[in-house]
């Protein structure tokens, strides 16, 4: 028997559409549980907000506020190869149980669509891999 939890948790995804392991959290008595706070309801928002990030201190804030409430990840890299598009930036969250197949795409997706609305974001993440040299137009 799992032991209820203090807060609303994410719901189970459908046999054979998840690769999350979400009970596998639930029952693991040292497991950390803060990633099945992420319910669809806050992911919609999370989503939004993340879609509203308008500078590169703020998408670090972002970052860090997802590590440290939900235990997430986010990697933000450019590409080994040629860097022409956001396409180019690799952005990734660290696989870790609990963590919804769909939340991997949908969270990278958001930040893509806000580097592609503002661009300072994305030549900042390429200036803080010194792939710029110190600067940027």
């Amino acid at each position: 028997m799992v032991e209820p939890v203090p807060f609303p948790i994410r719901k189970e995804c459908p046999p054979g559409a998840c690769t999350c392991n979400r009970d596998r959290v639930l029952h693991d008595p040292h497991g950390d549980i803060r990633i099945l706070r992420l319910t669809q309801a806050e992911e919609k928002r999370l989503i939004a907000r993340i879609e509203t990030i308008s500078s590169f201190a703020d998408l670090k804030h972002i970052a860090e506020l997802m590590q440290a409430q939900l235990g997430i990840l986010l990697q933000i890299a450019p590409s080994l190869h040629e860097v022409r598009t956001v396409r180019g930036i690799n952005i990734q969250l660290a696989e870790r149980p609990g963590l919804c197949r769909k939340t991997r795409q949908s969270i990278p997706a958001a930040i893509r669509r806000c580097l592609e609305k503002n661009p300072d974001i994305a030549y900042a993440i390429l200036n803080a891999h010194d792939l710029l040299g110190g600067g940027y137009l």
